[in-house]
């Protein structure tokens, strides 16, 4: 069989969109298999600074723009007793740029596909790839039992959590310490501020839980809620009435909420943290939420999603024109991104300890620390030497938050009792 394609993408998000997208802008012929038909419900909401990188790169920044969708100016976090803190990517050390998005993922992928198509992509939507054979010339793919092989010289799978490259050499790894749940609906009439400020991810800490509130463009809010999957199992409730509780308990979620209303069904989604211990092989590669996905805090989904999809591109562009190549070129795209998904696992792993929320809330404004904490909550990827000294300060101060409770004050993360 001769091949048909230079490269078969799994999976039609974000990752398999801008892989597809920068190939096929380099004249490679490329096919992306999406299972579901676009435009879909998808979680993740919230983008970063960094992400605007890509989207120029793909060509594809002025369709973004034109969507409407809400331009986002930083974030706040918030305890459940009451303290909080906003920072604004403006304020980054070294900021380059200012301001990401609130998209609503189901439009925005659905942007990014067609995109893709319109590059030069083969895109085909409600085809599922059942399972595929790699030999030492490529790789065939089989959508659905009885088909004919379709035929590429490599793979990107892109296919998110269940990956099927992953699964059939059993890569996937989960984070035992990251057993978490979730639940989450979209409301509208939840209270905005004016201006940027009304723009803001509101991330609220709680003793045991966390929730995000990310406004989207027109009335609509994204709300969910994280909590340790036992937690849920505990609570021997369905995600609804999970949901119900949980708000009804936080009193500074609620404050924003006295005239909201849900709007669409609640969805959960439970044991997401994971990550795969090989992102590449002799004929393929994992990108996306196939290569790994730490958690929800901080907004790191789309933007890994993205600088995966376009640093496969970038490696396999490299190998399509000098195959002796592969080695180095792979092994460079799998230390980026686990260099990445390694940043977002020692925050996220942060997060859920107290000491890291009370430093984070009480910020020093020595060291320029406060900038340096902005830049990497904007995707910041940390080259810069003068970025790490600081990062390392700012880790060390909560560590020793840990051992004396002295450089900030303590928190409760309970809601004040009146």
């Amino acid at each position: 069989m001769n091949d048909t394609f230079d490269v078969a993408i799994i999976g039609g998000g974000p990752a398999g969109s801008s892989a597809g997208t920068l190939l096929a802008r380099a004249a490679r012929r490329v096919v992306i298999f999406e299972k579901e038909r676009f435009p879909r419900f998808r979680v993740g909401e919230s983008t970063l600074p960094a992400t605007l990188n890509t989207l120029e790169r793909m060509g594809v920044r002025e369709k973004i723009d034109k969507a409407g969708f809400l331009v986002k100016y930083g974030g706040e976090i918030v305890s459940a007793c009451g303290k909080r803190v906003r920072f604004y990517f403006r304020n980054g050390f070294k900021a380059k740029r200012a301001t990401a998005y609130q998209i609503l993922r189901s439009e925005f992928d659905r942007i990014l596909l067609e995109h893709a198509a319109e590059s030069g992509c083969d895109v085909r939507q409600q085809t599922a790839i059942d399972s595929f054979e790699i030999d030492d010339k490529g790789v065939t793919l089989y959508p659905g039992a009885g088909t004919n092989g379709v035929r590429a010289r490599y793979v990107i799978d892109c296919s998110g959590r269940n990956c099927l490259v992953g699964t059939r050499f059993q890569l996937k790894r989960s984070y035992d310490h990251l057993r978490k749940f979730s639940v989450y609906a979209y409301y509208d009439g939840v209270r905005r501020e004016d201006g940027p400020d009304g723009t803001l991810t509101r991330m609220v800490r709680a003793k045991d839980s966390w929730f995000w509130m990310i406004p989207l463009s027109g009335p609509t809010t994204s709300i969910g809620v994280v909590m340790d999957t036992e937690k849920f199992r505990r609570m021997k409730m369905n995600p609804t009435e999970a949901l119900d509780f949980c708000i009804a308990e936080q009193p500074v979620v609620r404050e924003w909420m006295d005239n909201a209303h849900r709007v669409t069904d609640v969805y959960a989604t439970g044991d997401f943290s994971y990550r795969n211990s090989r992102l590449w092989g002799d004929r393929w590669l994992l990108a996306g939420d196939a290569a790994g996905f730490i958690d929800p805090v901080f907004s790191s989904g789309v933007y890994l999603a993205l600088l995966s999809g376009e640093q496969a591109a970038d490696s396999l562009n490299i190998v399509l024109d000098h195959p002796e190549r592969l080695p180095k070129a792979f092994r460079y795209y799998e230390q980026r991104i686990g260099r990445v998904l390694d940043i977002y696992l020692r925050w996220a792993s942060a997060w859920y300890t107290q000491e890291f929320v009370e430093v984070f809330l009480y910020p020093k404004e020595m060291f320029e620390l406060v900038p340096a904490v902005s830049a990497v909550l904007s995707g910041n990827e940390l080259h810069d030497f003068n970025i790490r000294w600081r990062i390392c300060i700012f880790e060390i101060l909560v560590a020793l938050q840990k051992r004396t409770s002295k450089i900030a004050p303590k928190l409760t993360l309970t809601p004040r009792t009146t």
